[in-house]
């Protein structure tokens, strides 16, 4: 009987390295299928990502010329779909390792981002358009507008390989001395936007509203603030345009280039119908991913497109209640790519807003930055005084004796 035991135990212990086989075969089967339908996957990506689907979800980047950007893309292309064919033809291989191995990998994988995103909740992260708390000109924080610049102070940098200065007065606006701040009891222009219209890397006496002032003989306010959007710049309008006591004109800014701001929500931002709605926080691991690959669904930019274009009549609107001449600038350097022509279009085409284009040239920025040199700020300034002579009533009774 003994050795009727012994072939019942052998018959079992094989069905059982049988079983084990058949399900290692199931697992290695499985994970050649899976690694075949990934590689598939980015192929199919690569071949789908079009310039055309690429411009509709990347929007342009003040800090990346547009060459460059498309540049970068077309080698992201060229690499999933490099790692897709890869991944189809060395499928059986990367399935013949151990399954248990796999897994462990694949476990730790999923281990190691949860990890991330418990550390990085322990990081206190700023908006992507504020992430230096000590970058001059220095901002502190604002529950209404996100952050605003530190009143009374000047501040000083080095951009573009030359010392600038920057000095904020007890209002919160760039002046020429921070102890001599704007007058509000005098007929003003208004200047609103972010740092092109700031002066970043630029003299007080070089920046757009300076020269403005220069060329018109009427005070300019320079209200702008760095890393703005437009629904926040809308925002700092309305709170400092009733402090002016005869504001003249209104002159905003708009770019195609920082369009892409627009969209963030890790700030208090405008949704539509332009209500107020406060930071919205998003998981740690998406923010960084976002901020390398910034990919914008179409709903989310056509959101932005409403937004904003609302942003910018409220603007107008608010000019006009105060007799202000409103006027939204629109500088673009270089010729203008068709992504950008189609961003501008969609925005103010039938909006009916007071808009002009102004045409820079290429090369008139600062060297290692990509903000707008003296020349350039000139050329926007000479326009500006062209416009407001010809169009603004208020103007005219300011110049007049």
């Amino acid at each position: 009987m003994h050795w009727a035991h012994q072939l019942i135990d052998g018959g079992a212990a094989f069905q059982r390295h049988n079983r084990s086989h058949y399900h290692i075969d199931v697992l290695r089967h499985s994970l050649e299928t899976a690694v075949g339908f990934v590689g598939a996957i980015c192929v199919v990506l690569a071949l789908a990502a079009t310039q055309t689907w690429l411009d509709r979800h990347f929007l342009p980047s003040f800090f990346v010329p547009r060459p460059w950007y498309v540049g970068l893309e077309t080698l992201g292309r060229i690499v999933i779909g490099a790692a897709g064919l890869i991944a189809i033809i060395a499928r059986r291989r990367i399935a013949a390792f151990d399954p248990m191995y796999v897994a462990s990998i694949v476990t730790a994988t999923v281990l190691a981002f949860g990890a991330s995103e418990i550390v990085l909740r322990a990081v206190h992260l700023r908006p992507t358009e504020w992430l230096l708390p000590t970058e001059e000109p220095v901002r502190r924080a604002d529950a209404m507008l996100g952050w605003r610049l530190e009143p009374s102070r000047t501040g000083r940098a080095n951009v573009g390989g030359r010392a600038v200065e920057y000095a904020i007065d007890s209002s919160g606006y760039r002046v020429r001395r921070s102890d001599v701040p704007a007058d509000l009891t005098r007929p003003t222009i208004v200047f609103a936007g972010e740092s092109v219209m700031f002066g970043e890397g630029l003299q007080w006496e070089e920046t757009i509203p300076a020269q403005t002032e220069s060329l018109l003989g009427i005070q300019s306010a320079n209200i702008a603030v760095h890393g703005y959007s437009t629904d926040q710049t809308y925002l700092r309008l309305r709170a400092e345009l009733p402090r002016f006591r005869q504001p003249v004109a209104v002159v905003a800014l708009f770019m195609t280039a920082l369009f892409g701001r627009n969209l963030d929500r890790d700030r208090p931002h405008l949704d539509e119908g332009l209500s107020w709605t406060p930071a919205i926080a998003a998981s740690r691991l998406k923010s960084l991913a976002v901020l390398v690959v910034p990919f914008r669904r179409d709903r989310t930019v056509e959101n932005g497109v409403r937004v904003t274009r609302e942003a910018l009549s409220a603007m107008a609107t608010l000019a006009r209640s105060r007799g202000a001449t409103p006027l939204i600038i629109v500088p673009q350097f270089g010729p203008e790519s068709t992504l950008d022509e189609s961003i501008r279009r969609r925005v103010f085409d039938s909006a009916g807003l007071p808009v002009m284009r102004i045409e820079i040239d290429a090369a008139w920025r600062l060297p290692w930055d990509r903000h707008p040199n003296a020349a350039a700020a000139r050329t926007i300034a000479d326009a500006i005084a062209r416009r407001l002579r010809a169009e603004g009533s208020g103007l005219k009774a300011a110049l007049s004796p």
